[in-house]
């Protein structure tokens, strides 16, 4: 039996989780009193729960995490007030479909702390299960190709309509594969937003396909001026001095039109200003290039991804959520390969040979991770 960290006075209440290959995991509720099905991944990190569970890319995902103590510093509220932007989350809310843990803390113990982590999930409607082995069930996520799961208890309120479009398909019967769905219309912005110093020299358009708020906290911080754009903007006649494309969910080919609309409105007019693809941004570059995508076998999904610069000979550690990768051999001749898994060798960035186009498959922004990598944002600021 898993040892947990509740108190003796907690009303405890048994919950599920049960898996698509036909395990089950017995373990206690926590968070909303509700049932939830996605695909299973995981995150390696000792801390940044807030920021993983409110990263857009997790959108349709059961989160695992593999570290044995989650919650004990709560969750960060803003002094002001104003979640927009705030430090400990990188979008307005949780994006997960649930959680598992391994222990799970009522009480947060950091001067920073705003609420408990459980009192979080409560609020936002989303469940979880504790009491779980969850490096097990880690094992069980990188082994199986494909693996999805329901988290549920005897009596939890089937999910029957949810703010995120795709799931709202489903019946209790389903299991959730988010990447068989365009993602797009549930996680990116209504309508363009404008932000950053109005004075700032600078002006990057971003195609938001689910982007974290750090990408932007990190070019606001660079003094650059940030036109964000929803995803279906035709991004024709755009007044800026570069464009980044943002991380996001799913499969790049599910996302509608959009790769023709970077093809035809960003790449095949942009000859001198500086782009940027990151992660979903990076696949969705390759393929309006021409390049193609494949479903990789078991992902990459955590803080200790090691990636290797070609050019300069460097090896970084990265922090990773994605199913996609850019096959390699269709890469075409005017770019090069720029970044490879050490692991497996799979593709991590590509740079074009005479224009100021870069992309890259992790996260430099990290938040939560490694800061390894933040220097393609301040190279990427250079170009501009």
């Amino acid at each position: 039996m898993v040892k947990h960290s509740y108190r003796l006075t907690r009303n405890v209440k048994k919950a599920y989780l049960q898996l698509s290959n036909g395990i089950k995991f017995s373990g206690i509720a926590i968070g909303a009193n509700k049932q939830v099905t996605g695909e299973m991944v995981f995150n390696t990190g000792m801390l940044g729960y807030s920021e993983a569970m409110t990263d857009p890319s997790y959108l349709g995902q059961i989160l695992v995490f593999s570290f044995c103590m989650i919650g004990n510093y709560g969750i960060p509220i803003p002094k002001n007030g104003n979640l927009f932007m705030s430090k400990g989350h990188e979008s307005s809310s949780i994006k997960t479909q649930g959680i598992v843990v391994s222990n799970l803390y009522d009480e947060a113990y950091h001067h920073d702390r705003g609420v408990s982590l459980e009192s979080w999930m409560k609020s936002q409607d989303v469940p979880g299960i504790a009491g779980v082995d969850t490096r097990y069930l880690v094992q069980l996520v990188r082994k199986s190709k494909n693996l999805f799961g329901k988290i549920f208890t005897d009596d939890s309120v089937i999910q029957t309509h949810n703010k995120f479009y795709f799931l709202n398909k489903f019946n209790s019967n389903e299991y959730v594969d988010p990447s068989k769905y365009n993602l797009m219309p549930s996680i990116s912005t209504k309508s363009k937003i404008i932000m950053g110093n109005k004075y700032a020299k600078r002006k990057v358009a971003v195609v938001d396909c689910g982007i974290k708020w750090n990408i932007l906290r990190m070019l606001i911080d660079r003094n650059c001026k940030v036109e964000l754009l929803p995803w279906d903007n035709n991004f024709a006649h755009i007044d800026c001095d570069g464009w980044l494309i943002s991380n996001g969910p799913g499969d790049p080919k599910n996302t509608g039109d959009l790769v023709k609309r970077i093809r035809n409105n960003i790449l095949n007019v942009n000859k001198t200003k500086p782009i940027l693809g990151i992660c979903l941004g990076h696949q969705l570059l390759a393929l309006a290039t021409g390049a193609d995508t494949k479903r990789l076998a078991h992902g990459h999904r955590s803080h200790n991804q090691p990636v290797f610069s070609l050019p300069e000979k460097k090896a970084y550690m990265s922090s990773q959520n994605h199913r996609y990768s850019v096959e390699r051999h269709s890469i075409q001749p005017d770019w090069n390969l720029w970044f490879e898994n050490a692991n497996d060798h799979s593709v991590e960035g590509l740079i074009h040979k005479t224009k100021p186009f870069i992309s890259v498959q992790f996260h430099p922004e990290a938040s939560s991770g490694p800061n390894d990598t933040s220097w393609i944002i301040d190279y990427f600021v250079k170009l501009l």
